[in-house]
This record gives structure tokens, C-alpha cells and sequence, in this order.
């Protein structure tokens, strides 16, 4: 017996009518990657006292709310909308929980769509050095972190999040260049000028980057299909 399985436009379709089903798998399907994104920029000192979970169940109930407005007038593509939803919940959690520290919480980017807390680098690093590392390597982890922490607090803010942004969430470029409000080409340009950068910074390190490891740095993290074909 086949069972059909709904297009991502069919079933936001069907969530906006109040579908329970439809309404928790179309959250589902994007859980991960959104998750992803909490951990990336959910500041350093609340991560003993908030799980991204805490933020996800409160991103789900403004969704479910939001989403038949959504369907009604869909200006932005159904993941970014749903990502900025994710932003406004940590923003606010942010504030509840650090109040008037908020200022040394980590900034937010005016040209980021959403305006979501800036990945910091000291948690981009880590991320990045853990695609880019051996096991036989991990004496050397912490120096090299370092070293990446201090290429990316050289580099311009837009370029750590275009690195953050396709690397780490893996938004296509295209993604990529609406959230930061670039063109395509701009966008591209940045993400392959970045990781040369931090390539650069990790060959210093004799024996860090074998072959293997060195080609991975430079290719861009995983797109939807025709992404990179995309105009």
C-alpha cells in the first residue's frame, strides 16, 4: 500500500486549515535546522539554564498561531519566516534572562533580516574546527581555535555571518544573500573569500589539514537541490 506524501506547499496547505497533523510534521521537518541556529547563537551564559529546546517549543506556538496569516500573503520563503520567528523567541529569552546585560550578550545585525543575535566567535570556531579536525588531532584543538577566533573577530561582521549562515545552517546562497540583503554574487563572493581566510589560517598549523580535510574547507555546506544553480 503507497502512501502519498505531501510537497512542503501542500502541506503548509493543510497546516493553515488547522491540521494537527500537517502542523506538527511541517514543524518537524525544519526542527533540525532550527536547532542548529539556537545553538549557534544562544549566548555562552545561559546555555547551563536554556535548553534551544525551551526555545523551540515557544517558537512552535507563535507558528501555529501566525501560520494562516502566513499562507494568506507569503512574502518571504517558509523557512525564513519560520527562522525569524526562532529569532524573536531567543532575542526575547535573551533579554528575560540577561536583562541589563543584554549589552555584553552579543550584538544583533541591522542588515541581518530578523535581526537575530550575532554568532559569536568563539561558537563559530568551534563549529568550524569540528568539521575541520581529525580525532589524532584534538591536542591541538584549542590552539588552533584560538587562532580561528582571532581571523574571524578580524573579519567584517557580514562576513562571519555569511560563514555562519552557509557553513554552520546551511542556508543556501541565495538564502544567504536575502537574509543579509545582498546580492547572490555579493553573498558568494564573501563565503569563498572567508573560508579562504580561515584555510589560510589553519595551513599554519603543519600537519592540521590533510588532503582530504583541506578540500572540504572550501566547499560550501550542504544546499537544497538547484541551489547553486539557482539565478
Amino acid at each position: 500500500m503507497s502512501h502519498h506524501i505531501d510537497s512542503l506547499p501542500e502541506l503548509i496547505e493543510r497546516a493553515a486549515t488547522a491540521d494537527p497533523a500537517a502542523v506538527g510534521e511541517l514543524f518537524r521537518q525544519h526542527y533540525d535546522r532550527l536547532r542548529r541556529l539556537i545553538h549557534l547563537r544562544l549566548d555562552h551564559r545561559l546555555r547551563g539554564r536554556l535548553d534551544p529546546s525551551d526555545v523551540l517549543q515557544e517558537t512552535f506556538l507563535e507558528y501555529a498561531r501566525a501560520l494562516p496569516e502566513y499562507v494568506k500573503n507569503p512574502e518571504i520563503p517558509f523557512y525564513l519566516w519560520l527562522r525569524c520567528i526562532t529569532g524573536r523567541k531567543l532575542r526575547a529569552l535573551h533579554r528575560k534572562h540577561l536583562g541589563t546585560r543584554m549589552r555584553d550578550a552579543g550584538r544583533e545585525l541591522s542588515l541581518n533580516r530578523g535581526a537575530l543575535p550575532e554568532a559569536s566567535s568563539v561558537s563559530l570556531a568551534a563549529q568550524l574546527l569540528g568539521k575541520l579536525t581529525s580525532p589524532s588531532q584534538a591536542m591541538l584543538r584549542a590552539e588552533v581555535q584560538l587562532q580561528i577566533q582571532e581571523a574571524l573577530n578580524e573579519m567584517e561582521p557580514i562576513d562571519r555571518e555569511v560563514l555562519a549562515l552557509r557553513h554552520y545552517e546551511q542556508l543556501s546562497n541565495r538564502e544567504t544573500a536575502y537574509v543579509l540583503e545582498l546580492s547572490e554574487a555579493a553573498a558568494s563572493i564573501r563565503f569563498i573569500r572567508a573560508l579562504r581566510r580561515l584555510k589560510d589560517i589553519l595551513r599554519r598549523t603543519p600537519g592540521l589539514l590533510d588532503d582530504a580535510a583541506e578540500a572540504n574547507a572550501c566547499e560550501p555546506a550542504d544546499e537544497p537541490p538547484n541551489a547553486r544553480s539557482a539565478p
